[in-house]
C-alpha cells in the first residue's frame, strides 16, 4: 500500500473523549470536554490530561489540584460536544445540560451520574508543552455502574456504550472483541478452554431456542387435536340428528 507523508502532526486516533469536572476555591463547578488524555502508569495508577491555559477548567484544576474524569455514553454525545465548544466563563454548562452531579469521595469535586464511569484524580505535576499543559494525576478512586460488572468483578466497558473521538468525529465503541490480551501466545489448552466456553454459551442459546420451538410445536399439536376432537363431536351430533329424523318418519308411516 502506498503511503502519503505528512509533516509532524498529531494523528494518533481514535482516542477516548471524556468530560472533566472540577471545582474552584469558591465552590463553583465547571465541566469541559477533552480528547487528549490517557493512562501513564499502573502502580501507582496515573493518568494524564492536556489542557489549554486559556480554558476556565485550567484555572480551577491548577488551583485545586483535583479533577474527575467522566466517561460518557452515546446517549449524551450531544452534551459532550456542547461542553467542548461552549466556554465556561459564559455558560453554566452543567445546568444547561441537566447533569445529575454527585459529590466525589476522595476529591473536592462532583462527578456526572449520567456517565457510566467516573475517575477521581489528584494532580501530581503540571508540564508546559506548548499549546497545552499536561496534568499528570494519580487515580484515588472511581465510580462504576453496577451493570458493567460481571459475577467475577470484571468490568465490561463494552457494555457502557462509550464513545471515542477520531479526527473531529464521534464514534461508538464496538461491543465485539477481536482478541484478548495474550491470545497470540496462548497455549492450545487455554484456547480450547475459551472455545469450549463459547460452545457452551452457544449450546445454551440453541437449547433455549429449541425449547421455544418445541413449545410452539406442542401448542400447534394441542390446537390440532382439539380441532379434530371438535370435528368428531360435530359429526356425531349430526349423525344423531339424522337418526332421530329417520326414526320419526318411520313412526309417522306406521
Amino acid at each position: 500500500m502506498n503511503k502519503v507523508d505528512f509533516k509532524g502532526s498529531v494523528v494518533l486516533n481514535p482516542v477516548p473523549v471524556v468530560l472533566i469536572t472540577s471545582r474552584n476555591s469558591e465552590g463553583k463547578d465547571n465541566v469541559f470536554t477533552i480528547a487528549w488524555g490517557g493512562t501513564v502508569c499502573t502502580k501507582p495508577p496515573m493518568v494524564s490530561i492536556s489542557i489549554r491555559p486559556e480554558r476556565l477548567s485550567y484555572e480551577y484544576i491548577k488551583e485545586s489540584m483535583e479533577f474527575i474524569i467522566n466517561m460518557p455514553s452515546q446517549k449524551i454525545v450531544k452534551a459532550v460536544d456542547y461542553c467542548g465548544v461552549r466556554p465556561g466563563r459564559k455558560f453554566d454548562k452543567i445546568k444547561e445540560m441537566g447533569f445529575t452531579m454527585k459529590e466525589g469521595t476522595h476529591v473536592n469535586a462532583a462527578y456526572i451520574d449520567e456517565c457510566p464511569v467516573s475517575i477521581e484524580c489528584k494532580v501530581k505535576s503540571i508540564t508546559p508543552l506548548g499549546t497545552h499543559d499536561m496534568f499528570v494525576a494519580e487515580v484515588v478512586g472511581s465510580h462504576i455502574n453496577e451493570d458493567l460488572m460481571d459475577e467475577k468483578g470484571k468490568i465490561h466497558f463494552e457494555k457502557g456504550d462509550l464513545i471515542t473521538y477520531c479526527h473531529g468525529e464521534y464514534y461508538p465503541m464496538s461491543k465485539n472483541a477481536i482478541g484478548s490480551f495474550g491470545f497470540s501466545v496462548a497455549k492450545p489448552k487455554v484456547k480450547k478452554e475459551k472455545a469450549d466456553e463459547k460452545t457452551i454459551i452457544s449450546k445454551d442459546s440453541s437449547s433455549s431456542d429449541n425449547k421455544k420451538s418445541e413449545t410452539k410445536k406442542t401448542s400447534v399439536k394441542t390446537k390440532s387435536t382439539k380441532n379434530k376432537s371438535n370435528k368428531v363431536k360435530s359429526t356425531m351430533v349430526k349423525s344423531k340428528k339424522k337418526t332421530s329424523i329417520k326414526s320419526k318418519k318411520k313412526k309417522h308411516r306406521i
